[in-house]
């Protein structure tokens, strides 16, 4: 690894991946790692410089102090508190005083960039990888291209690429990967019509986070089905997992958000080796990862969707009828933005319907149907987000289309809840 290490072990701090992306603006590489690591691991990470102990109110965590363990601070390697005990800094620390940290006290290099970080994947995916083969679940969306393009620079024909369609993309999507990695870059791609397959497990289930397990668990069924349906063996597993998929997943001392699919829901006896080369990436990250490896602006910059998918924006029990309406009203906001000049300036945008209906008037004549909600935010991480102010007469607009063109829709409604303290997706 060409890149200097900061270690961040976390003491119960609310503000880890903001001081981890703030270290990384300077110029050098930082992880965020458990309070209670021990000695060993630590010195298993390549080119550790320093350490940081990012501590919360009291560093007390359920009730119970917590505290690193006694031989960290007896490695030699340099030591920043903050937050913690009585010899420490206190509050947010300035760039000033965390580059005096860096540059100063642990000597570090400001050699985190993208270069260094595809070239040191590259040699990472060849020496994990050797001859054998990779299953790729490609769903078209950013991280997983990104995750292609850095397999295809790193093994080549080695990579499989498998495209499930599972019911719960947005629309046009299935079609447009196919033509866009089979067609247009020559991928190896496999794709898995599982519509039914998908809905038919998830039929009655409203609470989110068994969806997302569920989805998870069948991902991993249906790369099975295809792995076996291969010539030779397949060992491993590429994923888009990213960092704010692992940390809203929760550690040992910070809370889970909520569950990722490709992170809390796989089966523990699974058949392949994973290979998640982006897991370490913040999203901005994987955007310009993306930029280095050459692929397009239209690739890079597509709208973030999650794992799920539409399952997460489906809330509650999974309809097909629902499923189809948010469907319908997300092409129909995905083209007004487009057409508005907003594709390219909102980071996210999205609708989804509510399990609740209200009653309504629709043909002169009582309606109860269902809700759409508008959703649209600007952030750089994906760990916290600002609303988007849409123009009224657009938003007008938009509202009217979708009144007026989706079946089973009342009522339009626009979501003004910043991250915190809501999520992103609703689910």
């Amino acid at each position: 690894m060409k890149q200097d290490l900061i270690v961040i072990l976390d003491l119960g701090s609310h503000e880890n991946s903001a001081l981890a992306r703030q270290i990384r603006a300077l110029g050098v590489y930082s992880e965020i790692h458990p309070h209670d690591i021990k000695a060993d691991e630590l010195r298993a990470l390549p080119n550790v410089k320093g350490i940081i102990l990012n501590g919360g109110e009291n560093n007390v965590i359920d009730g119970e102090k917590i505290d690193v363990r006694p031989e960290i601070l007896s490695l030699g390697l340099p030591v920043l508190a903050l937050n913690h005990g009585t010899d420490c800094v206190t509050g947010e620390i300035s760039d000033e005083a965390l580059s005096a940290f860096l540059f100063g006290t642990c000597k570090c290099e400001k050699n985190w960039n993208m270069k260094n970080f595809v070239e040191d994947q590259v040699e990472l995916l060849r020496r994990q990888i050797g001859d054998r083969r990779v299953l790729l679940a490609l769903s078209g969306g950013v991280d997983s291209s990104v995750v292609a393009a850095l397999l295809i620079r790193a093994i080549g024909k080695q990579l499989v690429c498998v495209h499930v369609n599972h019911g719960l993309l947005r629309k046009g999507e299935p079609e447009e990967v196919v033509r866009v990695f089979r067609d247009e870059l020559g991928a190896e791609l496999i794709y898995v019509d599982a519509v039914d397959r998908f809905l038919d497990k998830l039929a009655g289930v409203e609470d989110p986070e068994k969806k997302r397990k569920i989805i998870g668990a069948e991902f991993i069924e249906v790369f099975n089905d295809e792995a076996a349906k291969l010539s030779g063996t397949v060992d491993f597993l590429g994923q888009g997992t990213i960092y704010p998929d692992i940390v809203e997943s929760g550690t040992k001392t910070a809370k889970a958000v909520k569950a990722h699919h490709n992170v809390g829901g796989l089966p523990e006896h699974m058949k392949f080796e994973l290979v998640e080369p982006l897991k370490y990436l913040f999203k901005d990250e994987v955007r310009a990862c993306g930029k280095e490896l050459g692929l397009p602006d239209s690739m890079v910059y597509r709208q973030p969707f999650p794992g799920p998918g539409l399952g997460v924006r489906c809330l509650g029990a999974i309809t097909r009828d629902r499923l189809e309406a948010v469907r319908e009203s997300d092409a129909i906001l995905r083209e007004e933005f487009a057409k508005n000049g907003l594709e390219g300036k909102v980071w996210q945008y999205f609708t989804l319907i509510p399990d609740t209906r209200s009653v309504g008037v629709r043909n002169n004549a009582r309606s109860f149907e269902w809700p759409v909600i508008i959703r649209a935010v600007n952030t750089i991480d994906a760990m916290t987000a600002e609303i988007e102010h849409i123009d009224w007469a657009l938003l007008d607009h938009i509202t009217r289309r979708i009144l007026n063109e989706v079946k089973g829709v009342n009522r339009v409604c626009y979501d003004l809840s910043p991250k915190p303290t809501g999520t992103i997706e609703w689910e």
